[in-house]
């Protein structure tokens, strides 16, 4: 049986001629990314969106385990998308399905309403200091922040969940202050905001070429916008139940979204920076 004392951490390099050791500026996704509060929010998505699917007329009698495999499968690639994107596609499935589907929003609202209540007891915690906030974010991660800042990287942070919650979430970790005013989150007019449009700015404005960017995250999306500016991807696939170790179903679908490399955390951060700053190659 696997230990945290016996298990040894390392990156495990996917792509070895992604150019490295130029980087100037750093994406950050949130949630599984550095944020552990919503730790669990898979188990409040899947069997809700599970549970209106099989109320549809097609999706009557259908196998539960079938079905939920079905809602993981398109929960997961919109994963780091907004989480309305995930309700418009519930709400396409159940029209497929021949049922009556609700506003996008209401699903929203009431995924949301469940994930409150299983994590209103960290958000206490944390709000009243009778929690630690290392103990709800990727470990490693505040070491990360600062050798990226020691570095003079910039940094962003563009999550899919409501920017008003990130905020709120960020300054309870205290990390907020790592990103300053460059802290990104879903809006209520969700065609305003994406990670690809954040991406976008940064090189812009700041005029980078591709290789100056870094980014890191746990879902397709934030992946595929960093590989598709030339940029280089971090895939995070931390045991979020555990807090350290690898998650291999992560870790599967993060290859497959195009990482360079894969961790599962930061624990080992002079390894990690030697390695994203000691130079091109090999």
């Amino acid at each position: 049986m696997k230990t945290r004392d016996t298990f040894r951490w390392s990156i495990e390099v996917v792509n070895p001629e992604a150019q490295r050791g130029a980087f100037k500026h750093a994406v950050f996704d949130f949630d599984g990314t550095i944020s552990l509060i919503r730790e669990g929010w898979q188990q409040i998505m899947i069997p809700y969106f599970t549970e209106e699917l099989l109320d549809t007329p097609q999706g009557r009698g259908k196998c539960r385990a079938e079905m939920e495999d079905f809602a993981r499968d398109f929960i997961y690639v919109l994963t780091g998308k907004q989480t309305i994107y995930q309700c418009i596609r519930l709400a396409e499935e159940v029209e497929r399905f021949g049922g009556t589907p609700l506003a996008p929003q209401a699903y929203k609202d009431e995924y949301h309403r469940r994930l409150s209540i299983k994590i209103a007891d960290r958000i206490a915690g944390l709000t009243d200091k009778t929690q630690n906030p290392v103990d709800h974010v990727v470990p490693g991660s505040f070491e990360l922040l600062d050798a990226l800042k020691a570095r003079n990287v910039r940094l962003y942070l563009a999550s899919g969940t409501d920017e008003v919650y990130v905020k709120q979430e960020a300054a309870l970790l205290g990390v907020d202050a790592y990103f300053g005013e460059h802290i990104y989150g879903a809006q209520d007019d969700y065609k305003t905001f994406s990670k690809k449009r954040v991406i976008e700015r940064i090189i812009r404005e700041n005029d980078l070429h591709g290789n100056e960017l870094l980014g890191f995250g746990d879902g397709y999306v934030e992946i595929e916008n960093v590989k598709s500016v030339g940029g280089f991807a971090c895939g995070v696939a931390t045991d979020e139940v555990n807090r350290w170790g690898l998650d291999e179903w992560k870790r599967e679908r993060l290859m497959r979204s195009g990482a360079d490399i894969i961790i599962p955390d930061y624990t080992d951060i002079t390894a990690l920076m030697d390695f994203l700053f000691g130079g091109s190659g090999k």
